[in-house]
């Protein structure tokens, strides 16, 4: 007799496997933004440069490159409860590494260590989501899941509020701590990993009851394709490196900065104690806002542009939006709502628009390897930015007493800024042309 069909596991127990997977995400991502509350606190108390905090992001990105060209393989050949595990693993043990001594070679093999499990895991867990959700489901349940794991993002940069205590043991007047706050990141590690368990079992009991569909295809670099993608995608590629390189490593060091616009504007050096840290605490507020924002508006945005298309001239329009709001923040006395404010919006447009976008100028059967490419590329855009404007910052001498030391910093990100715009013109131009690949015009009634 033909072996009966195995019944789909719930969509109770699915949500729980969405829970599990989205909180180990959440670990990973609150371990990468735990050190952007530390900047100046390595600086003072640690002896660190700029520079030497910068390599400690530069680090995780040149490992991400490595894992875009290995991580893939690993969880075709272990499978995506293992291969989830086992990253998570690299992640704890990378946030481990960081905390255990205030040495810059061994927090920058941390770093290292957190950027090889970290992507890696990224992939593991989108790979999952397509073995259990389906259809118009797997939309949400990928929203659901980036959603809880911004909020990780979140909370990291506003820690210095709601983690006061382990940032300041002996309180506003006393000596600030760098390594109880990382030691909370290794909390976070150890949440990722105790969450992958749980979705081992998960999905052990689950292939002995349930019907399950396969793992999605994971995005593989082939570089016989490279030079075969055309115009429309390489400026969307040259859009990603500018538009990535000018907003994660931004926030890499914007906390410092918000700190110190934040002084200046109170008393500057002469600032108490008291001041000092509710200033620390609002720069980690004004920094979340864009996880925060994207959270909520990314969707919108997609939904927005896939009801009127014009993809290019959002593109260009959330270019135009970011190019003044380094300046604003060097040079204007501007409440600091206003350019961030600017910068959650293009925060949320772009990214709502351009990775969708690739779908539309590569071919189906190449769109793994367009995916990784340029995954790939912005890894190498961080990597140079950290250490650029680490390097800047420390050129100027940067600080409380020279707030106008970080000009040079944000000319650097607002020249990205219209070289973004640039690639946005020649994408709308191309798109509005005979090459056209409908990035303007489809829209969802047009594909219905």
């Amino acid at each position: 007799m033909p072996e009966l069909a195995r019944p789909e596991p719930s969509r109770a127990y699915r949500w729980i496997v969405l829970l599990f997977i989205s909180l180990a995400q959440g670990g990973n991502y609150y371990i990468y933004d735990s050190i952007n509350p530390l900047e100046r606190i390595f600086i003072d108390k640690l002896g660190y440069s700029a520079t030497g905090f910068g390599w400690l992001n530069s680090s995780y990105s040149a490992a991400a490159v490595l894992t875009l060209l290995v991580g893939g393989i690993i969880i075709d050949r272990i499978g995506t409860k293992k291969a989830l595990t086992f990253f998570a693993v690299l992640c704890l043990l990378g946030a481990a590494l960081t905390a255990a001594r205030g040495h810059l070679g061994l927090m920058i093999t941390g770093r290292t260590v957190l950027g090889l499990g970290a992507e890696s895991m990224i992939v593991a867990v989108t790979v999952a989501l397509a073995k259990w959700f389906k259809g118009k489901e797997l939309s949400f349940a990928f929203g659901i899941n980036l959603t809880i794991a911004r909020l990780a993002s979140v909370a990291a940069d506003n820690s210095p509020t709601w983690a006061n205590r382990a940032f300041y043991p002996q309180g506003p007047s006393g000596e600030p701590s760098w390594q109880n706050p990382l030691f909370i990141a290794v909390g976070a590690g150890f949440l990722a990993v105790f969450c992958s368990l749980i979705y081992w079992m998960l999905e052990t009991r689950a292939e002995a009851k349930y019907e399950l569909g396969k793992g999605g295809a994971v995005d593989k670099l082939e570089f016989s394709q490279i030079l075969r993608f055309n115009g429309s995608y390489w400026l969307v590629v040259g859009l990603c490196f500018t538009f990535y390189s000018a907003i994660f490593p931004f926030r890499t060091f914007a906390i410092d900065l918000f700190t110190n616009k934040i002084l200046a504007l109170h008393g500057g050096a002469a600032a108490s104690e008291a001041m000092r840290v509710l200033a620390h605490e609002k720069a980690g507020f004004f920094n979340s806002l864009l996880p925060l924002s994207a959270m909520i508006a990314t969707p919108l945005f997609g939904l927005l542009v896939d009801k009127i298309g014009k993809r290019a001239f959002f593109m260009m329009f959330g270019s135009i939006l970011i190019m003044p709001v380094y300046l604003l923040m060097a040079y204007s006395n501007v409440t600091l709502f206003v350019p961030v404010c600017l910068m959650g919006v293009a925060f949320s447009l772009i990214p709502a628009i351009m990775w969708p976008s690739v779908a539309y100028v590569v071919d189906q059967s190449r769109l793994g390897t367009a995916y990784a490419l340029m995954t790939l590329i912005q890894q190498i855009g961080f990597f140079i930015m950290n250490l650029l404007i680490g390097r800047a910052n420390d050129y100027s001498h940067a600080g409380l007493n020279n707030f106008g030391g970080y000009a040079l910093g944000m000319w650097i990100f607002s020249i990205l800024g219209f070289v973004g715009l640039t690639f946005a013109i020649l994408l709308r131009i191309r798109e509005t042309g005979p090459h056209s690949h409908g990035l303007e015009t489809i829209t969802t009634s047009s594909q219905a």
